[in-house]
């Protein structure tokens, strides 16, 4: 059964990376959305358009590259895409990934979200933001964790995935788009394969995820 899920992301290609997860929930009958806070000018088209292939949504909140903090006012950019989506699950960077990542703003961007999620579940400008309800902090998964603890089968929607990271040119500038699409081909369906069947598991190709907080079961399941 389908669910609401929120990915909130920072540069653009993270909606490519969990399009095997967004495109499922789709799939199913769920709706997708996605945020993305530094999408430039250039990239922005491109971005939309391999969303549309996954069937996700896009939220393009005005963030300037350099300068993400955590004010009051970009917490509020947040929180009202939180509130508007009202997700079951969102999916958003690994906090120990982004600690080491040189990508500028990966750190703030991560302090930022977490802290957006927290405030969008309490009573933080409810006055600034009319309309728009607290909403429960939902179920968070990590994208392409260091310490993965759950694995997503996309063997069905893998071309649907393929189809999506191909609109994403600016990505793939630094080597050409030809050359580093045809690089990210090949590295792609090797970490999608090392999360699937290369480690034993129940599925040909898989995304990684870590799942926050303990995994709650009526039972012990055996999958």
């Amino acid at each position: 059964m389908g669910k609401k899920m929120l990915l909130l992301g920072v540069y653009g290609m993270e909606v490519v990376e969990c399009g095997g997860a967004l495109a499922i929930n789709v799939n199913n009958g769920g709706e997708s959305y996605a945020s993305i806070m530094l999408s430039s000018e250039k990239s922005r088209p491109q971005v939309t358009e391999a969303a549309a292939v996954l069937g996700v949504q896009m939220y393009f909140p005005s963030f300037q590259s350099g300068y993400v903090d955590v004010s009051p006012e970009s917490k509020k950019k947040l929180v009202r895409i939180i509130r508007e989506v009202k997700p079951d699950i969102i999916i958003t960077q690994d906090p120990e990934h982004s600690f080491h990542d040189l990508d500028p703003d990966r750190r703030q961007a991560m302090i930022l979200i977490l802290e957006s999620i927290a405030l969008a579940s309490r009573e933080f400008a409810l006055d600034e933001l009319p309309g728009l309800e607290a909403h429960p902090i939902p179920t968070i998964y990590y994208m392409t964790p260091h310490h993965p603890n759950c694995v997503v089968d996309i063997s069905l929607v893998w071309e649907q995935k393929n189809r999506a990271m191909d609109v994403l040119h600016s990505q793939m500038e630094f080597s050409g788009y030809e050359k580093g699409r045809a690089v990210h081909k090949v590295l792609d369906q090797a970490i999608h394969v090392y999360h699937g069947l290369a480690t034993h598991g129940h599925f040909a190709l898989a995304e990684a995820y870590k799942r926050d907080g303990n995994f709650h079961l009526k039972e012990l399941i055996n999958y």
